[in-house]
């Protein structure tokens, strides 16, 4: 009996660069959309605009600390055994405008507050455990020198400096900057509207019943999260069943209202894998590629519909997530016009031996912990696309590039962190146990 046509595997394979290179010259050049977003709504959003400074921040002089404003001249020679006296002519606290007290002249001191204006005449300030107050006079105990604990005009932002960049994903200090020139609505970007449609007879979604033989949808869940996470708006476009016009007629309804689709599950070239041909039987769509040099997540496949990209990812978390992070995510910063999103490396010894086929890209689980000679990086034993436990257990990804053949025990490694780093050994359980494996366990 002949071997049905989809069941004779992938006829090629690309690399990652190669498939995001095709894809981003068929898509249409990006125009992102501008909304006005307020800042309580601005977290992991992409400012549209430049964000210019409209005057010197701070405005003022000010001061850094609690203490007596003075002249730092006049403090030369001035120690606990030798400490100098001044006359005390003021106070100015914080909210006091610049000037108020008057000029304080040679000889003289004005008792100032943290973020107060410094008086005309000052030009540092004696921290107040330096000080010794005796009704109108101040002992002084320290020396100090021109400008100390002083923060100067401007020192923060300077007037019509570029304090953020058009493009920059915002996060929390950004915000503190955009709010420390009185801004309260800022232009985005707007959010990308990124759908997840499950397939599958077998899959049930989480909260449903679930027989023996079915399985519980844990990669659309996985999916929404990432894509919440990245500041886009998700949405769940369900779960249908291995029927290609079920498939077809899914996808195409949900065009309209998605920036980008994403389907989970029949990725690959199996009886049941029917996502990709379903794609490719609506019109307009066009194929970028079926099968990547990534692992796991070799069955994903990337098409543009009606100038839209369409992702299908295999129905396995683990490689769903590999796929999102080598490709859904580059192509989220495309069309936003956005800056890559960064993650935290660390650079550890590697524990165990690790191979990796070339010409693929590998993303293998791995688990950093403090050791006795700094940070050690060890791969995990269970490496399979559909073990969740690998993430849960992991807490950073080694990443392969095409070119290696693998690193070898006791070589600096690179990594990408998932988690925080472990302050102990992980048990020896969920550690690798053999000297070579092949990243992502299944091929798939």
């Amino acid at each position: 009996m002949a071997e049905p046509e989809t069941m004779k595997g992938f006829h090629s394979l690309v690399t990652v660069s190669i498939v995001l290179e095709k894809l981003f010259e068929i898509l249409p050049h990006p125009k992102p959309e501008v909304e006005e977003c307020g800042l309580s709504e601005a977290l992991n959003r992409v400012l549209a605009e430049d964000l210019v400074c409209p005057f010197d921040v701070p405005q003022f002089d000010r001061s850094a600390v609690d203490g007596y404003a003075i002249k730092a001249v006049d403090t030369i020679s001035s120690s606990p055994t030798n400490p100098l006296e001044f006359r005390v002519v003021g106070k100015v606290i914080a909210g006091s405008k610049p000037g108020e007290i008057g000029e304080v002249i040679r000889g003289e001191s004005a008792l100032i507050f943290t973020g107060a204006p410094m008086p005309s005449g000052t030009d540092s300030v004696v921290m107040v455990e330096h000080c010794d107050r005796i009704d109108g006079v101040v002992r002084i105990r320290h020396q100090v020198h021109p400008l100390q604990n002083v923060s100067r005009k401007g020192e923060d932002f300077r007037e019509n400096e570029t304090m953020i960049t058009a493009g920059t994903i915002l996060k929390p200090w950004h915000i503190s900057a955009i709010a420390s020139v009185g801004r309260s609505i800022i232009g985005v970007r707007r959010k990308l509207h990124i759908g997840v449609l499950s397939t599958g007879s077998e899959i049930v979604e989480p909260g449903g019943i679930l027989r023996l033989g079915q399985v519980a949808n844990s990669t659309k869940p996985l999916l929404l999260a990432f894509i919440n996470q990245r500041g886009c708006k998700e949405i769940d476009l369900g779960t249908v069943p291995d029927n290609l016009d079920d498939i077809s007629a899914s996808i195409a309804k949900s065009w309209q209202e998605c920036d980008i689709i994403l389907t989970t599950g029949g990725s690959s070239v199996g009886e049941k894998d029917l996502v990709f041909k379903a794609i490719s039987n609506i019109s307009g769509s066009t194929s970028v590629a079926h099968g990547v040099r990534i692992r796991p997540g070799r069955p994903t496949g990337v098409s543009v519909l009606n100038g839209k990209p369409v992702f299908t990812l295999s129905g396995f978390p683990v490689a769903a997530m590999t796929a999102f992070q080598a490709l859904i995510a580059p192509t989220i910063s495309y069309l936003l016009n956005a800056e890559e999103e960064l993650v935290p490396w660390v650079t550890g010894v590697l524990t165990r031996r690790i191979s990796n086929e070339t010409g693929n890209r590998s993303y293998v689980r791995v688990r950093v912990f403090s050791g006795a000679n700094g940070l050690e990086v060890d791969p995990l034993i269970l490496t399979g696309s559909g073990l969740i436990s690998t993430l849960t257990k992991s807490n950073g990804l080694l990443v392969l590039n095409e070119s290696l053949e693998g690193y070898d025990e006791g070589e600096k490694v690179e990594v990408m962190l998932t988690g925080n780093i472990s302050t102990r050994r992980p048990p020896d359980e969920i550690l690798s146990s053999v000297n070579s494996f092949f990243p992502g366990g299944s091929r798939s």
